[in-house]
């Protein structure tokens, strides 16, 4: 059987992915729309609504980018190749956020509890007006 996977191999290095066939018909349509360009694309000005062949083309380029992290190795490699790349914007967003540290439910509520005893502390009473905020920005109101 290894020579057989070899010989396919040989016509279509990527007969048998590892990822959903729909994924590859639609790259096949992105190839196609970069060779009739001759390789002169603008993927992250493309509109979402562009279709071509039958496909969302423009709605599925933007999912690629978005979520190339989730995206295997080879499929990037293949994206790479016709110019698709990971939407650097979103990147970075998501690179700050997890650079974020992470609070707890605890962690909040020992905060907000600290500031209400605090509140109660200065004012004599719970009621709480409802825009109140803390000088941390914490807020302490009832909405």
């Amino acid at each position: 059987m290894p020579e057989r996977r070899r010989a396919l191999e040989e016509i279509d290095p990527w007969w048998c992915q590892a990822w959903p066939i729909a994924w590859q018909r639609v790259y096949a349509t992105a190839r196609q729309w970069w060779l009739e360009a001759d390789g002169r694309v603008d993927w992250a000005a493309l509109p979402a609504g562009t279709v071509f062949e039958g496909e969302q083309l423009g709605r599925w380029v933007k999912a690629q980018r978005a979520g190339w992290a989730d995206l295997d190795q080879e499929q990037r490699d293949l994206l790479a190749a016709i110019g698709i790349e990971e939407d650097q914007e979103l990147a970075a967003a998501r690179a700050a956020a997890a650079a974020k540290p992470k609070v707890s439910r605890a962690d909040r509520f020992g905060a907000g509890l600290a500031a209400l005893a605090a509140f109660v502390e200065r004012v004599g009473h719970v009621k709480v007006p409802w825009a109140y905020k803390t000088e941390e920005g914490l807020s302490l109101g009832p909405g």
